[in-house]
C-alpha cells in the first residue's frame, strides 16, 4: 500500500526513498557486515528468533539495512524468510545432546555437572564504560592472545559439555509427571493459519517467534498478579544444537548432520497443588517450557511462564487467554496494524466528519 491518493505519488514516494538513503550515508560512514555480526550478537540473535530464520549473516544484513530497526529488521527477515523453498525437515532435536556454553539453576545450589556462567551481563555493573570511547585496536588483540592461552590450558583437561536434564531430578522423586510421546505432527504456524484453541506446539512456535519486549511484558504481567504463575527456573542452558535430517529419497532411515544453531532454553518448574490424598496442601509440579535462537534469556524465562499460562486457560486472567497473547506478541502483526494508520484514511474520516458536523447542527 503506498500514498497513491495522492497527487504526484509515485514521484513523492521515490523521493521519500531518495531521502531514506541519503540519511543513511550522509555522515559518510557505513558499517559492515561483519563489523555487526562480530559485536552485535545480542541484536542479531533476537532478529533471528522473532524472523523464525536461523541465518546469522542475512539477520546482520537486515539490521544494516533498516539502520538499527528492530521491528523493521524482522519485518524484512521474515519477508525473505517467506520466498525460501523448504527442502527438508530436521528430525526432533535432543536438548539433552547441547553443547553447553552455559546453565545455571536458580533452584538448585548443586546440580549434576555443576553450575555454569559462561558470557553473560548478569554478573556486570549496569555502569556506561568510557574506556569504550578509546579502544585501541594493538591492547585488544593483546588481551585475546592471553584469554586464548588461558582458557587452551582449560580445554587440555578432560571435561564434558552434554549434561543431564536437572528436570530428571524432579522425575525420579515422582514430582513431575511424564509423558508418553504421542508422535503427533506439530503445528506449522508458518504454513497454517493460527486458529483457536491451538495446540501446544502453536502455542510455543508463536512464543518463540514473538516480539521479545512483548513477550517479556506479558510474562511479568503474570508475575505481578495479571495471571497464577510465578515460577522457579529449573534450567536454563545455553548451546549449541546439532541439527540432523533424513534424506526423502532413501529407503533406510540414516540421519545426516548438516550443521549446529546457539539456543536457549529454559524449563521453568512451577508448583501446583496436588491431589495427594495425605494432604490438601501437597504441592506438585509443572513444567513451563521455553526455546529461541541465540542468547535471549530473558525472553526464554518469559515464554516459560507464558506456556504455562496458556495451558491452564481462564477468563479472569489475559495472561490466560491464548488469543490475547498469542495475536498480540506477533512483531510484524502489530507492528503492521499500527502502521497501517499512516496510510490514507481520507473516506473514512470524511465520514465521521460529516456525522459530527450534523450532530452539532442537531440533524
Amino acid at each position: 500500500m503506498g500514498y497513491v491518493a495522492v497527487k504526484g505519488g509515485t514521484e513523492a514516494i521515490e523521493a521519500s526513498i531518495e531521502r531514506l538513503r541519503y540519511n543513511r550515508l550522509k555522515g559518510e560512514r557505513h558499517i559492515e557486515i561483519e563489523t555487526i555480526l562480530a559485536t552485535m550478537k545480542g541484536l542479531v540473535d533476537q532478529v533471528m528468533s522473532e524472523a523464525s530464520l536461523y541465518a546469522p549473516m542475512l539477520a546482520a544484513l537486515a539490521i544494516k539495512q533498516s539502520e538499527g530497526n528492530m521491528e523493521e529488521a524482522v519485518f524484512t527477515l521474515r519477508a525473505h524468510r517467506s520466498t525460501l523453498p523448504r527442502l527438508y525437515y530436521s528430525e526432533a532435536i535432543q536438548t539433552e545432546d547441547m553443547r553447553i556454553s552455559r546453565r545455571i539453576s536458580s533452584s538448585f545450589k548443586d546440580i549434576p555437572g555443576g553450575q555454569i556462567l559462561g558470557a553473560t551481563t548478569d554478573y556486570t555493573h549496569r555502569l556506561l564504560d568510557f574506556d569504550l570511547l578509546i579502544e585501541n585496536q594493538q591492547e585488544e588483540k593483546q588481551w585475546l592472545q592471553h584469554y586464548k592461552e588461558k582458557t587452551d590450558q582449560l580445554r587440555e583437561q578432560p571435561s564434558s559439555q552434554i549434561f543431564p536434564k536437572v528436570v530428571e531430578y524432579l522425575r525420579k522423586n515422582g514430582l513431575v509427571q511424564t509423558y508418553v510421546d504421542d508422535n503427533r505432527e506439530p503445528f506449522d504456524v508458518t504454513k497454517k493459519s493460527l486458529q483457536f484453541p491451538a495446540n501446544r506446539s502453536a502455542r510455543l512456535q508463536t512464543l518463540t517467534r514473538g516480539q521479545t519486549g512483548a513477550v517479556t511484558s506479558l510474562g511479568y504481567a503474570s508475575m505481578r498478579g495479571y495471571g497464577q504463575v510465578h515460577p522457579n527456573v529449573g534450567e536454563l542452558r545455553v548451546g549449541m544444537m546439532p541439527i540432523h535430517i533424513s534424506s526423502p529419497h532413501e529407503c533406510e532411515e540414516e540421519h545426516y548432520y548438516i550443521g549446529a544453531i546457539e539456543v536457549t532454553e529454559v524449563e521453568s518448574f512451577v508448583p501446583v497443588k496436588g491431589a495427594s490424598e495425605e494432604s490438601e496442601e501437597a504441592l506438585d509440579f509443572e513444567i513451563g517450557y521455553g526455546m529461541c535462537y541465540g542468547q535471549n534469556e530473558t525472553k526464554a524465562i518469559a515464554m516459560s511462564i507464558l506456556d504455562q499460562c496458556l495451558q491452564h486457560p481462564s477468563p479472569d486472567f489475559p495472561t490466560h487467554d491464548e488469543e490475547f497473547v498469542l495475536l498480540h506478541i506477533d512483531s510484524v502483526e502489530s507492528t503492521g496494524f499500527i502502521s497501517h494508520l499512516k496510510l490514507p484514511h481520507y473516506v473514512t474520516f470524511q465520514s465521521k466528519l460529516d456525522r459530527a458536523r450534523k450532530g452539532q447542527k442537531g440533524e
